[in-house]
């Protein structure tokens, strides 16, 4: 028997980085440009004093678990490099600043000697005008050209809304410039009668790597002018491409350069990232090209005050009777309630939609009986609005208007937020990168800032509330991509065959399983060969073969049935478990149930309704081994990485009461099973290591199911993904294996990557685990150590003291370098949390 627990990925997460406060001379951070109606920041009361107001009485002071002060830092100058335009020095003087930080000047050299260059400094540190300064030079240089439209620049962001904000930020600051400087977005909000013009006469051009996928590279002819003359390409937050989704921009980028190449044009690639682990191995390896890291941040920093905070236990019970913890929603809820009738302005960050929907109602609500004209005060924002809705809430934070924002990571990456005094943080987001990112969207007026990280009931939530040293004194985590995904390259190579005809000099630029990919293709009668070159064989277009932010197809359309109103969309993987028939669906506000979905056509119809309760998916997986790549000894068990095939089948769900997450019931579903290739890591034991570690046969599906819970929930620590990007199965006797076996597996077709890297941090990742298990108060185990919120099993069985008692024997055993490296069953899909 098998037990199931499988992964759920959220699709609107991008992945995020690093962050550090700064002063009030910082220079030209991104979107530099004087915040509105904002009250000058020494008028703010401290982050030291903010915090002791929201921990004021018995109960709040005792869960904050520590806190953390980074002191503030001074900033060192340089001089303007001397190839800058006097013209643009001089509008960035206009600015305010008057001169450069020393990062600043040495990026900027890199890039007019044509070097690629990553600038990886903090938040706030003045990346933008790094790579602006270059740009508007060159733009200037080449609105003076005899002949022809002279240089073009491209600006890649992964986000529409930090696209349009840097938009913004350029045109105040090219303002000086006159017309030699024409920045435009092309992005799928630009109406089309606009998209000419851009085409024609804008020469910096800001979009996203899906509008490059689908819109500009398979309509190159009509961008021929602008590729010609491609001086730069900028990749801002470029610690965000990552896994699946980094791999596909990788190809993306490398089809750039071929067709670039073909119109006579080399450009330098400029990137910026606020938090990468060796910034150029992840930026050589997402362009394909060698790119000079600049690392050294000279720029100031505020104060910041980072408090870990861990909700209360209550008096309900969950599964098997478990202990269960005040809900870090409701307690989110709660902090940005006092934040906003402290007049602090603040942004709550939330792991998933409907939590960002949640608080901001709880947190109205709450407000409502204070004072009725602070509810407008409070808002939602997430992915799958409308763009209208998306720009409105945008322009209410700008202008103060809004004094508190409930958000999902759509907001994490790019709106112009200065001027923000603390940030809460429901729930670990993941990666230390993705954390300090969101850390630093406060302070960026260079006022001195609050961070709190409310821990969830969960095994890594609560291993890091209690271990502050796991996230102040280690690194961000290794940027994770794999541009050699067969999953990824395949329609990518169709595309750029579609594009212009592939020739076998063609493959060098897309990597060494090309050729075998292309192969394949061509006996897919995909691609056919003629004389020297593979052309495309489709009428439709090679561009629609991937969406390259997923893989399960076209987004399902989330639809009003009254009245046939498109409330907005959700990713085609996620839908199994987000929108199923009696799904609680969140939508401005408004609680809705979905009536019935679609899967043919897409669509999901709902009806607005008033539930006590929220909703959570429930699925069973099953794995078989594929193909066994790399195996070491663990004494007489055995670590393994490989190829494997995951059958998941969403079957029911549970209803959760609102606030409490006291479970109500659970429904059965009728959905088809879904199956996915993808790498794994797996361990096995042997009967003597079950026997020194007292396992017999009745505890012995519990201890493997419990060890495989905590270790999903503990690989993010290890590598640059969360619990919802991994899934996990574990046997007490595998078919293939012939042993009890615990496999993590990539949620994603082909691999992600992940699985590799927990191979290779295998003895420092399970060790973690271990303790994980035995430093949790409670009894017999709980969601804060081995029990799993996506558990396809009912979290039934599970064993604590065996899960400890089996890795304790297993790590005893392990290799020093596990894995190469350096440092039950049950099962967990991908999809969107609930």
């Amino acid at each position: 028997m098998a037990f199931n627990h499988l992964p759920a990925r959220v699709h609107d997460a991008l992945a995020p980085l690093s962050v550090k406060p700064v002063t009030d001379s910082v220079p030209m951070a991104k979107n530099h440009r004087p915040d509105h109606a904002q009250p000058d920041p020494a008028s703010r009361p401290s982050p030291e004093a903010v915090l002791h107001r929201l921990a004021s009485g018995p109960s709040r002071s005792a869960r904050i678990t520590h806190t953390e002060h980074l002191p503030p830092r001074a900033g060192r100058h340089a001089v303007w490099p001397d190839r800058i335009r006097s013209e643009v020095i001089a509008a960035v003087q206009a600015r305010g600043i008057e001169h450069p930080w020393a990062h600043q000047a040495l990026a900027a050299e890199h890039a007019l000697d044509g070097d690629s260059v990553v600038v990886a400094t903090g938040t706030a540190s003045g990346k933008s005008l790094a790579y602006l300064m270059p740009v508007l030079s060159a733009l200037l240089d080449g609105s003076e050209a005899p002949n022809g439209r002279g240089a073009t620049a491209l600006y890649l962001s992964p986000t529409k809304a930090l696209a349009a904000d840097q938009c913004r930020a350029v045109r105040e600051l090219a303002e000086p410039l006159g017309n030699a400087v024409r920045p435009a977005v092309y992005d799928g909000d630009t109406p089309f009668e606009e998209r000419e013009w851009v085409r024609q006469y804008a020469n910096y051009v800001l979009t996203n790597p899906d509008m490059l996928h689908r819109g500009i590279l398979p309509s190159h002819p009509r961008w021929a002018s602008f590729l010609k003359s491609l001086k730069y390409v900028v990749i801002d937050e470029c610690h965000t491409y990552r896994g699946v989704f980094g791999s596909h921009v990788a190809q993306v980028l490398r089809r750039l350069r071929r067709l670039c190449a073909r119109y006579g044009a080399s450009p330098v690639f400029l990137l910026a990232s606020a938090t990468a682990a060796e910034p150029s191995v992840a930026a050589r390896r997402l362009t394909g090209l060698p790119v000079v890291e600049v690392a050294d941040d000279a720029s100031p920093r505020g104060e910041l005050v980072f408090a870990l905070w861990e909700p209360p236990l209550t008096e309900l019970h969950g599964e098997k009777g478990a202990p269960v913890r005040r809900t870090a929603t409701a307690e989110t809820a709660d902090l940005l309630t006092d934040l906003t009738l402290q007049g602090v302005r603040s942004v709550a960050f939330v792991r998933s939609r409907r939590g960002a929907e949640l608080i901001s109602v709880i947190a109205q609500e709450r407000l409502a009986e204070v004072d009725r004209s602070l509810v407008r005060r409070v808002a939602a924002y997430r992915g799958g609005y409308l763009p209208e809705e998306r720009r409105a809430l945008e322009r209410a934070l700008h202008s103060g208007e809004l004094l508190g924002l409930a958000a999902t990571t759509a907001l994490e990456l790019g709106v112009d937020v200065s001027g923000l005094d603390a940030v809460v943080i429901a729930g670990y987001p993941g990666t230390r990168a993705s954390l300090w990112q969101q850390a630093g969207r406060a302070g960026r007026s260079g006022q001195g800032a609050l961070a709190v990280l409310v821990a969830r009931d969960d095994p890594l939530d609560t291993y890091l509330v209690h271990h502050p040293e796991a996230l102040f004194d280690r690194p961000v985590e290794s940027t994770v991509l794999d541009p050699d995904n067969p999953y990824v390259l395949a329609p990518h190579l169709c595309a750029a065959a579609a594009e212009i005809p592939l020739t076998e000099a063609d493959l060098e630029l897309f990597g060494p399983v090309s050729a075998d990919v292309l192969t394949q293709l061509e006996a897919a009668k995909l691609l056919r060969r003629r004389t020297r070159a593979w052309h495309w064989t489709r009428r439709e277009r090679a561009a629609d073969l991937t969406d390259i932010r997923g893989t399960g197809g076209p987004p399902v359309q989330i639809v009003e049935e009254g009245t046939g109103r498109l409330l907005g969309t959700v990713d085609a993987e996620a839908a199994h478990s987000a929108v199923h028939e009696g799904a609680v669906h969140l939508h401005q506000g408004r609680t809705y149930l979905v009536r019935s979905l679609d899967l043919k056509d897409s669509v999901a119809l709902v009806e607005q309704a008033d539930p006590p309760y929220t909703t959570a998916a429930r699925d069973t997986t099953s794995i078989s081994v594929l193909e066994t790549e790399t195996e070491i000894p663990w004494g007489s068990g055995r670590l393994c990485l490989g190829s494997v095939e995951v059958t998941n089948q969403v079957v029911s769900f549970l209803r959760r009461r609102l606030i409490t997450g006291e479970v109500m019931g659970e429904t059965k579903l009728d959905l088809p099973p879904r199956t996915l290739r993808t790498r794994a890591v797996w361990w096995t034991v042997t009967e003597d290591q079950l026997d020194e570690a007292r396992i017999n046969p009745e505890i012995l599906g519990g201890a493997l199911h419990a060890a495989e819970h905590a270790s999903i929930g503990m690989l993010p620590l290890f590598a640059t993904c969360d619990r919802w990007d991994i899934g996990g199965v574990s046997v007490p006797l595998h078919p293939d294996t012939l042993l009890p076996t615990v496999f993590v597996y990539d949620g994603h077709p082909g691999g992600a990557g992940f699985a590799e890297r927990a191979f290779h941090t295998a003895r420092a990742w399970l060790t973690a685990t271990r303790e994980a298990i035995a430093s949790c108060e409670c009894e017999a185990g709980c969601p804060s150590c081995i029990q799993s919120p996506k558990c396809g099993n009912g979290n039934e069985p599970l064993h604590k003291r065996g899960a400890v008692r089996l890795l304790t024997t297993l790590l005893r055993e392990a290799p020093e370098e596990a894995g190469a490296g350096t440092d039950g069953t049950g099962a967990e899909a991908p999809g969107e949390p609930g």
